[in-house]
């Protein structure tokens, strides 16, 4: 038994680094500056935001002071909040619509993306982003130049998550890390059918959309960035890389925020399949956990394994922790980190079970495909 819980993860590993992509060097990124195109094209913002007085003024505020020599505009949607947010963007001189209330079948993201669409006319493109991610005032004019140059139907930036409490430092890297392994930023690039895209900033273009079906067609969607990106891909190419460029400013206060954030989407991810759960936890357990447990317990070959496969994670995982300015030691703690996702993912079944499922600014959300 040790020497298989040995091998086993060792297997896992070897696959990972040399099998899906490379996706452990990072080397996604938007440091590589596209042309300006000839002319630059209509723009329009959508954000929706629900409770978000407290970021506003930097969020919009950085919309806002966007140098984008085409027409621009930003639009942002009100999804009931009770703090004061439309108020708060309305005093930066941006659109604000009051959003009406969610109908069935719809998550409440999606609905206000899709009032703010509608708000938006017939531009060229939509900028479709967060109300809790911040852009540099050259974010805008980088974006429409890769888009126009690369004939992109979806430019995506995976926004650099806020990264400064120790719960963060152990859980954050991790958290976009594990997204790169499961949609390999690479192949999401490429020819393949692997699609994604990052929901905090995502360039689209307009007459793509409409004919994908419009938000319409995901409206249901828990990961809806993710079902945006392979709705997209099928009118055309799609890019999805990491950036300094944009960035969350809401810190995740301690472990059971960034338990919350994860659980919120983990078991749709799995279809809300119980077998998938029980496959998804058993394997990221022997995956991450049982490196280190067999490297201290186990003897000869088995024990050889074990330290192979929890210094070869600790290497791939370096590329990530330089990215957000971390010390490659952090990369020992990936067996822990691995075990408390799979935690995560177990959580999220249980909130589902309980009727809790998708929860988001006090809305359960999830809805099992038929």
């Amino acid at each position: 038994m040790s020497l298989v819980l040995g091998f086993v993860p060792l297997a896992a590993w070897l696959y990972l680094v040399l099998g899906r992509g490379f996706f452990w060097l990072a080397r996604e990124r938007d440091d590589k500056d596209a042309p300006p195109p000839a002319r630059w094209p209509s723009v329009a913002a959508v954000v929706p935001a629900r409770d978000e007085a407290d970021v506003i003024a930097r969020t919009v505020g950085s919309l806002m002071a966007q140098d984008y020599e085409g027409d621009f505009r930003v639009i942002l949607v009100d999804d009931q909040s009770g703090d004061g947010t439309g108020d708060a963007a309305r005093a930066l001189g941006c659109t604000v619509i009051s959003g009406a209330q969610r109908p069935p079948g719809w998550t409440g993201k999606l609905w206000a993306v899709k009032q703010g669409i509608a708000a938006a006319g017939a531009p060229d493109y939509l900028w479709l982003t967060d109300a809790d991610i911040a852009h540099t005032p050259d974010n805008l004019a980088k974006l429409v130049a890769r888009a126009q140059a690369g004939g992109l139907v979806l430019t995506s930036l995976m926004a650099k998550l806020h990264c400064e409490s120790f719960a963060e430092k152990l859980l954050i890297p991790a958290f976009v890390f594990f997204f790169d392994m499961l949609f390999p930023f690479g192949w999401v690039n490429g020819k393949g059918r692997t699609a994604a895209a990052a929901g905090g900033c995502m360039l689209v273009r307009r007459e793509a959309l409409e004919r994908a079906g419009g938000i319409e067609a995901i409206r249901g969607e828990i990961i809806d960035d993710c079902a945006l990106g392979r709705a997209m891909k099928r009118q055309g190419r799609i890019w999805l890389g990491l950036t300094d460029r944009a960035a969350s400013v809401r810190p995740y206060e301690g472990f059971g925020e960034i338990r919350r954030m994860v659980a919120r989407s983990a078991y749709a991810q799995l279809s809300y399949s119980p077998l998938l759960l029980a496959g998804t936890v058993a394997g990221m357990l022997l995956v991450y956990a049982a490196a280190p447990f067999v490297a201290a317990l186990a003897q000869g070959w088995a024990q050889g394994a074990g330290f192979a496969a929890w210094l070869l994670m600790a290497l791939a995982f370096g590329p990530m922790l330089r990215f957000y300015r971390l010390s490659p030691f952090w990369g020992l703690a990936l067996p822990v980190i691995g075990a408390l996702y799979g935690a995560f993912t177990l959580d999220s079944a249980i909130q589902h079970w309980r009727g809790r499922g998708g929860m988001w600014k006090g809305r359960a959300q999830a809805m099992e495909k038929a």
